[in-house]
């Protein structure tokens, strides 16, 4: 599925196409793709509210796939491996941020799906250092949500501070990252309460073990020590603020948000802090899919086939459907 110029998804900008088969290069190997994850950044490319890099441009940046095919000066990959394809797609690992152990900040980041190819196709080519091994537990569709909406959240968990001590955690906007980010923390013994714009998710949110769930305005039983906020809405980050306790953090989750209005200091007064989240590194992506093997997270989610991806883009717009979306490539 080709874009070739960003436009309303309304639109249907994604372009079934036939193309040549890639080859892999000095470091690479060619995967032959059994599905990839939907996901908002794919929206945003797709709409343009990211600008473009590369165009024509086959988005998708949740991979698995099948290596077929091994370029030179690659060692440890054999044909026949089951590997994902995360949106980090290649860092320098020679700049200051790679240098300080911030790959996922590199200054020369390549992006799977946005600065080259990515997953909405039947092959791609991937470099082999950035590939990582799938847990046999989980099956082809299931674990491609784990490769971003996961690894995403679970940088974002990590980065509340909770994971160690504990606390009252607030998940803003329950999709795709949110409801993976819960079956952790209840693993891990965090209090999490949810906050949501569709009242369908609410008992969706405590059917997998939220504490708490409500609409994203409502007052919550108590404080929270932090929240993350997964919504690309700024004035859902100023809710979150307002619910958070002293000393509190918040933690943004999203490529993309929507202009803050306004920002009132006595939200922020008390210590509390506000920090992003910018892409992931390797580390991330090893991380998440260990722990959500020993916490047996089941991500949820409805598959389409790949010529169906502008109406994947178009439910995920609209919020058609719970969990996470995925095409497969027949």
């Amino acid at each position: 599925m080709v874009l070739h110029k960003p436009s309303s998804i309304e639109n249907k900008p994604l372009v079934y196409s036939d193309i040549d088969k890639p080859i892999p290069g000095r470091g690479e190997v060619l995967l032959r793709i059994k599905c990839c994850g939907v996901c908002r950044t794919d929206l945003h490319i797709v709409e343009g509210e990211l600008k473009p890099i590369k165009l024509p441009l086959i988005p998708g940046h949740m991979v698995v796939g099948i290596v077929e095919e091994i370029g030179e000066d690659v060692e440890g990959v054999k044909k026949g491996l089951r590997v994902g394809v995360p949106w980090l797609y290649w860092s320098c690992g020679k700049c200051r941020f790679c240098r300080q152990g911030l790959e996922n900040l590199c200054e020369n980041a390549l992006f799977t799906g946005y600065s080259v190819d990515g997953g909405y196709a039947e092959y791609m080519v991937a470099k082999a250092d950035f590939i990582h091994l799938i847990p046999s537990a989980y099956d082809d569709c299931r674990v491609a949500p784990l490769l971003c909406a996961g690894a995403i959240g679970y940088r974002a968990l990590r980065l509340t501070g909770l994971i160690n001590r504990g606390g009252r955690l607030g998940l803003f906007g329950f999709g795709a990252s949110a409801h993976l980010v819960l079956q952790i923390a209840k693993y891990l013994n965090i209090e999490t309460y949810v906050f949501t714009s569709r009242k369908e998710k609410i008992d969706y949110a405590l059917g997998l073990g939220a504490d708490w769930a409500g609409l994203t305005r409502e007052k919550p039983p108590h404080k929270l020590d932090a929240a993350i906020v997964f919504a690309p809405v700024g004035w859902v980050a100023i809710e979150a603020l307002r619910k958070l306790d002293k000393a509190g953090r918040l933690v943004l989750a999203e490529i993309y948000m929507s202009p803050w209005k306004e920002l009132d200091y006595s939200l922020l007064w008390y210590e509390r802090e506000i920090k992003s989240v910018a892409n992931v590194t390797r580390e991330d992506v090893r991380g998440v899919l260990e722990i959500a093997y020993k916490a047996g997270v089941k991500p949820d989610i409805i598959v389409y086939r790949l010529d169906k991806a502008n109406e994947a883009l178009y439910d995920l717009k609209y919020g058609k459907f719970k969990g996470s979306a995925v095409l497969k490539i027949d």
